[in-house]
Order: structure tokens, then C-alpha cells, then sequence
């Protein structure tokens, strides 16, 4: 895989996100508390942008409460015409430990460049999340079928991603899991992959356009997939799996299987007429509608700074949870001829 993008990242304490008391509030996807973070905050698979200023920007941070945040263009046409941006932000907010993590990356896979991005929000610890980051792409781009058949690809890897996970999770005794909302750019194709309740969002002509449905257990078709494989779903401040988990679709959560899978729900778009696409926790999306959302990042033109405001807000309205955005912006097909 060759990476083909210019990146910015930057890691600063946000005037407007000010540090708070770790709490952990109720109605979470699990009811226990999770345990310390893991792993450093999420990077990107990136390379920095050259600046005229301050080349290979990249300010580094350890304090937990700044926002992380970084962006870059892509070059997929083989110009320097830009077919889109992007830009990412992810914050611990006001949870005690930080269970987002997300993925940015543009490949060649097969002679053809795709672009790919996720978010991935863990719950029970970060390990979940930190390893889709790091396998859930690579499970994908390196399968036999992914140019010729990418929706039989998309739903292989992610059962393999999830299996080669919980063999690895062999002795852990807590459990843990993640969501995973993905969208994948190949050609003119757009491809969103979900499971659990992160979410994608698009634009067309300035209109919120969701481009995937939240996996909740109390789901009509969802409570009957889980009560046909014997598992059951009661109410403890919010519907759960087995009275534990609040998502009905996830990566991990070996004790829950087979009632949580990891089986995408998946949905095609063309890229022609979609103005821009947002991935982000349901740190976000608890507070924010999808319109609402997409009113803030219409009247931002730079990605990462549309990724940030998205945050600042949901954080503004009393988000209780870990907050992570990712904003892909498209530029007009007219421009790029």
C-alpha cells in the first residue's frame, strides 16, 4: 500500500473544550465503568503537510483534555486537482478514560487508489477499538475479492477482523467491544460499512442524508434476530443486550456472542452530488441531530476545522461521552476536468 495524502495534525487544548472532572455517566453502552485507557490517543497513518511557516507541523500534546485533530487532501485523480479533503477531531470529553479511536488513510490497493475512513468507539476499554484501527483496512484491501466483489469483501473482512480479535482475546477476563462506522471511497463509489450506533451522515444539495442506521437493540428486526439466536433484551435506563449492552451490533464481546455480531449493514451512494460525508461517535450524534450537523460543517469550508466545531458543539450541549468526527469534504467533479 502506498500512502498518496498530505496531512496536518495538531493536538492543542481547545479555549472552548476546557478540562473537566473525569465522570462516567449512566446510559453508556456498558454498565460497567471501563477501565484505564490503553493505548496512546489515536493517531494517523498519515504524512504531515510541508508548511511555509513551520514545516512537518506536528505538535504533540499529552494532555488528555486537548481535542486531537488533523486533516489533509487527497490526490486520487493523479493531479494536483483534489478530488476531496478530509479532516478528523477526537476528544476524551468528560468520560475518565478515552475509548474513541478513528482511521484516515488513502492506499493503492490493486493499481486503483481508495480512501478509506472510520470510527470506531469502544466500550469495556479501548483494546476493541485500537484494534480495528490498526486491522480492519489491512483485513480489507489485502482480501483476494476487494476490487471485483467489495461488498462480499467488506462483510468477509469484518467477520475475520472480529474473529481474529476474540482469538486474541483468549484469557482476558473483561470483556470489551466496539462499533465501527466506515466509509470507503473506490472509483466514483462511495461505500459505508456500520455496526453499532456510530454513524454516517451525507449532504446532497444541503439536505442531512443518513447513509446508515444505528444498531440498537430495541431495533424491531434487530430484537428479533437476537431473540431467535437465544438471547434476550430488557430495560436498565436504556434497552440492552442481556441487560449489559446497548448497541446490538459490535466488534468483541465475546461473552454476548453470537446475540452482537459484526455483520455490516452496507450502503452505496455515488460520490457525483454528495457535497460532504460525517463519521463520528454517538458522542456526537446523542446530541446532535443529523440536520443539525450538517447545518454546522455546510458553512465550514476547511474539513478539520468543520471536524472541530462538530465537537466544540456536541461538547457546547452536554455531551457526556468520548467525541470523535470525521468530516470528508468533495469538491466539485466540474473543477476537477
Amino acid at each position: 500500500e502506498v500512502s498518496l495524502s498530505s496531512t496536518c495534525e495538531t493536538n492543542l487544548t481547545n479555549s472552548s473544550l476546557p478540562p473537566v472532572a473525569p465522570a462516567a455517566p449512566p446510559g453508556g453502552d456498558v454498565e460497567v465503568d471501563p477501565p484505564p485507557p490503553s493505548a496512546e490517543p489515536p493517531q494517523s497513518s498519515s504524512l504531515p503537510l510541508q508548511s511555509q511557516q513551520q514545516p512537518n507541523i506536528m505538535i504533540s500534546s499529552r494532555d488528555p483534555d486537548s481535542v486531537f485533530s488533523g486533516g489533509g487532501i487527497s490526490f486520487l485523480t493523479g493531479n494536483r486537482n483534489a478530488r476531496f479533503s478530509y479532516g478528523y477531531s477526537s476528544f476524551k470529553g468528560k468520560r475518565a478514560s478515552m475509548e474513541d479511536f478513528y482511521e484516515t488513510r488513502i492506499s493503492e490497493v490493486d493499481g486503483q487508489m481508495v480512501a478509506f475512513f472510520g470510527v470506531f468507539d469502544g466500550h469495556g476499554g479501548s483494546r476493541t477499538a485500537e484494534y480495528l484501527k490498526n486491522n480492519l483496512f489491512k483485513n480489507l484491501s489485502s482480501h483476494p475479492d476487494f476490487i471485483r466483489d467489495t461488498k462480499s469483501a467488506i462483510v468477509e473482512a469484518f467477520r475475520q477482523t472480529d474473529s481474529d480479535y476474540l482469538n486474541e482475546e483468549k484469557g482476558q477476563q473483561k470483556d470489551a467491544g466496539s462499533t465501527a462506522s466506515t466509509a470507503l471511497l473506490l472509483g466514483e463509489r462511495l461505500l459505508v460499512a456500520n455496526v453499532g450506533d456510530s454513524r454516517v451522515v451525507a449532504c446532497r444539495a444541503g439536505s442531512a442524508v443518513p447513509l446508515s442506521i444505528d444498531h440498537k437493540p430495541d431495533r424491531s428486526d434487530e430484537r428479533q434476530r437476537i431473540e431467535q439466536a437465544g438471547g434476550f433484551i430488557i430495560w436498565a435506563g436504556t434497552w440492552r443486550v442481556g441487560g449489559v449492552l446497548a448497541v446490538s451490533r459490535a466488534f468483541g464481546d465475546k461473552l454476548l456472542k453470537p446475540y452482537v455480531v459484526a455483520e455490516p449493514e452496507i450502503q452505496e451512494e455515488e460520490i457525483d452530488g454528495v457535497d460532504f460525508i460525517i463519521i463520528a461517535s454517538d458522542g456526537l450524534w446523542n446530541v446532535l441531530s443529523n440536520k443539525d450537523a450538517v447545518a454546522i460543517v455546510q458553512d465550514i469550508a476547511d474539513a478539520e476545522a468543520a471536524s472541530r466545531k462538530l465537537i466544540e458543539e456536541a461538547y457546547a450541549r452536554g455531551s457526556s461521552d468520548n467525541i470523535t468526527s470525521v468530516v470528508v469534504r468533495f469538491e466539485n467533479s466540474r473543477e476537477l476536468t
